[in-house]
């Protein structure tokens, strides 16, 4: 069916469960011949599902596929992640960015070994209340572990639902995108269903590049060269290398005004990156 179709029999019936059963099908008729194929979606486990979770947050999946095979080759469940040195995990995840997820998700095996005896509570709201985890991560993994109904909109997801329900319209708030995704759910195979839903996403980010600018949730990416960003993560590979390293050492390494080097090593130290002792910082 052209999409056009679609958007007349949609105007003229409703969310009505033909347009419904039409929506899926056109999504299943092209994960079936098109589906990525990841590592991650073929040993599926809670834990292999929180790692990519977590690294899909912000980074490509092309970029997560190599490194998801070396963290859980070196870090291959909970226990081992929740004992493993923070230096030996920042090591692994070099070339992902955005470190504090790192952090977050060795504070989580801590977590769930201590709490849970090393079993993934299947549930959002505790699964919320982890570090660097929202609701729609928590909602992805539920829904990619355990295969069981949960409702979430990411980026990928919203791009298809504008593109099928929202023709010719902008300023699209995801309030409005959130009763279509209920209805819509496949319920028999809801791991299935959102594997579907991002792939078609993904390819109608090439065809259609315009789709996730007519959503209210449309930002900018912010430039990386320069940023507080890139300085963080500069510091964070040189100490990782060193084993220990002075602000001066630092200083000559990065030559950045040295206000702004303190400002983020005291930043590191807060977020629990980097511990100073004396004048020597080091992996925390």
């Amino acid at each position: 069916m052209l999409i056009t179709e679609f958007h007349q029999l949609y105007k003229t019936v409703g969310l009505n469960q033909e347009v419904i059963r039409t929506f899926q099908n056109i999504i299943y008729s092209y994960f079936k011949q098109y589906g990525r194929d990841f590592p991650f979606r073929k040993e599926i486990n809670p834990y292999n599902v929180v790692v990519s979770e977590m690294m899909l947050q912000q980074t490509q999946t092309s970029r997560v596929v190599e490194k998801f095979q070396q963290f859980i080759q070196e870090f291959p469940d909970f226990q081992s992640l929740a004992n493993a040195p923070l230096n030996d995990v920042l090591k692994i995840w070099q070339g992902l960015g955005y470190n504090r997820r790192a952090v977050a998700l060795k504070k989580i095996a801590e977590r769930i070994v201590n709490e849970f005896d090393e079993i993934l509570p299947a549930d959002i709201e505790i699964l919320k209340s982890f570090p660097q985890i929202g609701h729609n991560t928590a909602s992805s993994i539920v829904a990619f572990a355990f295969n069981m109904p949960t409702f979430f909109i990411e980026v990928n997801i919203r791009r298809v639902y504008i593109y099928f329900f929202f023709p010719g319209k902008s300023s699209i708030d995801d309030d409005s995108i959130m009763p279509i995704v209920r209805k819509t759910l496949d319920r028999s195979d809801v791991r299935k269903w959102y594997y579907a839903l991002m792939d078609y996403g993904v390819m109608l980010k090439k065809t259609h590049p315009e789709l996730n600018k007519r959503s209210t949730h449309y930002r900018k990416q912010s430039k990386f060269k320069g940023s507080n960003r890139e300085i963080r993560g500069k510091i964070l590979k040189l100490i990782i290398a060193s084993g220990n390293l002075t602000e001066a050492e630092i200083f000559r390494e990065l030559k950045i005004d040295s206000k702004k080097l303190k400002e983020i090593l005291n930043l590191l130290i807060q977020e629990g990156f980097i511990k100073q002792e004396k004048n020597l910082f080091s992996i925390a």
